[in-house]
């Protein structure tokens, strides 16, 4: 989220039973660029970037960004979870009731498969719970991935339409810590 509002940022580390929420940090640079230049992590997002544009466009020491998490596994960068200001002239965004903020989500590959995200997801979902009671969290994914579809099923999300945008089918859903997550 870009405003956070009266929550402080950043927040301690959230820590889960196998992961560290925490702040990017400088040595994460090199886990950012592989996340945002990776054919695999970009299937359903629009293709990879340039990793030599990302050389010289991401910061040597990130700013600070509220709302966003480094997922750290022992000690190391394994992907990102992020709680945005969702836009509500956005495609998919149906009433202005539904959400403001937007849960999204990278993995590295070598972390695909293990349950990494839902516990990073559910860790994420939890803190924001907890720092605005109440407010709905949105999530929009194309309905071709498969993975991000029974990630948003398993954490609660309930959905609210599927459109068309990017020339793919889109889902999107709501989530409410009012509502019980399965």
């Amino acid at each position: 989220m870009t405003e956070l509002g009266p929550v402080a940022w950043p927040p301690a580390p959230i820590r889960t039973e196998r992961l560290v929420l925490r702040e990017p940090e400088a040595r994460d640079r090199a886990a950012f660029i592989g996340l945002l230049a990776s054919p695999e992590v970009h299937t359903y997002l629009g293709g990879p970037r340039p990793r030599a544009e990302l050389e010289r466009v991401v910061p040597e020491i990130s700013g600070r960004r509220p709302g966003l998490f480094v997922i750290d596994l022992d000690g190391a960068m394994i992907g990102m979870v992020k709680l945005d200001r969702h836009d509500a002239e956005s495609a998919g965004h149906v009433r202005p009731d539904v959400g403001e903020a937007e849960l999204g989500y990278l993995l590295l590959p070598q972390a695909w498969g293990r349950g990494y995200g839902s516990e990073a997801c559910a860790a994420a979902l939890g803190w924001f719970a907890d720092a605005l009671p109440g407010k709905p969290v949105v999530l929009r994914t194309q309905t071709a991935n498969e993975r991000s579809m029974r990630l948003a099923a398993k954490l609660g999300f309930t959905e609210v339409e599927r459109f068309e945008a990017y020339g793919a089918e889109q889902w999107f859903g709501v989530w409410s810590s009012a509502t019980p997550s399965g």
